[in-house]
């Protein structure tokens, strides 16, 4: 079997979302086994195409889901190699607007969720130490948890949390081979993306996206912003154990637009 991932066993939150679905045909192309988890079937995509993983019904912010869907991958693998943790929520509002209880969703999803999945995937992840493999974590942050957009202030804290947590998790298990990374995209085109620009937070003010896509591109120093196959790639990429040096690391892939002096573009 060719590719990066033959005959390895995936796990991915939000697997039926913009990044989650290509994650998962990404994987499948390089010859994984692959379970796309998420709260429905077609996901966030308007499309019900299908793809070749295999669906499973998870609310990440549930233990007993969470304990569930391991097991299911237990009764019908018997192992783990990869979990890539991309469910997420955005929401657009200052902390004065925002509710407690939109405060607590957004932790419960962004941070709770990758905590369970996480928490659950161990035992499963810890035999690909002991059988002479590495296995891997992928969490997700974003470039947000190292500097923010005005009126993402739930949003950009869950994100630093799971920075953290994403080093103290590659510290607490990397000696039992389990590497963890997260990956902090910039601008990606998915429809949490579009939702951003069509909203009255800080995004386009209400514009739709095709207004405003001049003007992303022109902000990053490559004149664009990523699909999800760019994130993809990356993933694949720390998934496979070519990336068997790298763990506690956050990889920022935004097209540059954190490497530049925002003043210098006045």
């Amino acid at each position: 079997m060719s590719g990066r991932l033959p005959g390895k066993v995936a796990f991915v939150t939000g697997g039926r979302g913009g990044i989650g679905r290509a994650i998962c045909a990404r994987f499948i192309e390089e010859g994984a086994v692959v379970y796309a988890a998420d709260l429905t079937d077609s996901g966030s995509l308007s499309s019900s195409s299908k793809d070749a993983s295999r669906y499973v019904r998870l609310d990440v912010t549930f233990e007993e889901e969470a304990k569930a869907a391991m097991a299911s991958v237990a009764d019908e693998e018997g192992r783990l190699d990869i979990l890539v943790n991309a469910a997420g929520i955005e929401i657009e509002k200052t902390i004065e607007h925002t509710t407690l209880e939109e405060w607590n969703r957004s932790f419960a999803v962004n941070v709770t969720g990758t905590f369970l999945a996480s928490k659950y995937a161990l035992p499963l992840l810890r035999k690909a130490g002991t059988e002479g493999r590495t296995s891997s974590i992928i969490n997700f942050g974003s470039y947000d948890g190292f500097i923010a957009d005005p009126g993402l202030a739930a949003y950009c804290a869950t994100k630093g949390a799971v920075h953290a947590l994403t080093r103290a998790m590659a510290c607490d298990y990397g000696p039992e081979g389990i590497r963890v990374n997260a990956i902090c995209p910039g601008y990606i085109d998915t429809p949490m993306l579009q939702s951003f620009f069509g909203g009255a937070g800080s995004g386009g003010g209400g514009r739709t996206i095709d207004s405003l896509k001049e003007a992303v591109r022109n902000v990053h120093p490559i004149r664009n912003y990523g699909t999800p196959d760019d994130v993809a790639n990356l993933v694949n990429w720390l998934a496979s154990d070519e990336a068997r040096y790298a763990s506690g690391q956050l990889w920022v892939l935004d097209g540059g637009l954190t490497a530049q002096v925002q003043q210098m573009r006045l």
